[in-house]
């Protein structure tokens, strides 16, 4: 089988804090990508992430994973400095403290925003983005707030904002953005989910 993947280049290095698989937590960044996985992957994602990155010829990149098809449940939204990329898959839907069930499904969510942030402002964007996915999948009947494996991204320039929550202007485009795409790419998932149980059956 033949994996499509998703690779962002910046235009200048940003400042990225993530809980990515690979070059995760606080760092410079000169892109991100989407790497797509088989479902039930179990590799060892820092070798597989730094061969996918050298093979590509990339070099500082954040780098996600999922085993949902990249090029056909990637979604976009942008609103005011925020832009959005998200993929989803949600075979495996968790609610925060119950035990989960261990099926592969992630979320990944990466938010670029042109502007210059604290480091504090940007885990608020974290936060932000969290609370709105987790309302978009309640709001389309998901009896979730997440999935077991999710994954997101702030990418932003250094500067003086201090704050990023929702009763801000860019709290409210991260929320904006993150539900638009997040549910567009749920519907991509859902349709590619039913298409194949169609060719199941006769």
């Amino acid at each position: 089988m033949e994996f499509e993947h998703f690779i962002h280049p910046f235009d200048e290095p940003m400042i990225a804090l993530s809980n990515a698989p690979h070059r995760g937590g606080l760092t410079e960044a000169n892109g991100f990508f989407f790497m797509q996985v088989p479902k039930n992957y179990s590799g060892n994602y820092r070798e597989d992430c730094l061969a996918f990155e050298r093979e590509n010829g990339l070099s500082n990149f954040v780098g996600f994973m999922t085993a949902a098809s990249v090029r056909k449940v990637l979604a976009t939204a942008t609103s005011g400095s925020v832009r959005a990329y998200i993929t989803a898959g949600v075979t495996n839907p968790a609610i925060a403290g119950e035990e989960p069930p261990w099926r592969p499904g992630t979320i990944n969510i990466a938010l670029i925003i042109k502007e210059g942030l604290t480091v504090g402002a940007m885990a608020n964007a974290i936060m932000t983005a969290t609370e709105a996915k987790t309302y978009t999948l309640m709001k389309l009947g998901y009896n979730a707030t997440g999935t077991t494996s999710d994954g997101i991204g702030v990418f932003a320039f250094e500067g003086e904002t201090e704050w990023a929550g929702t009763a801000t202007e860019l709290g409210i485009n991260i929320g904006k953005t993150v539900r638009k795409a997040l549910e567009e790419s749920l519907r991509k998932w859902k349709g590619t989910k039913e298409r194949r149980s169609l060719t199941s059956f006769p």
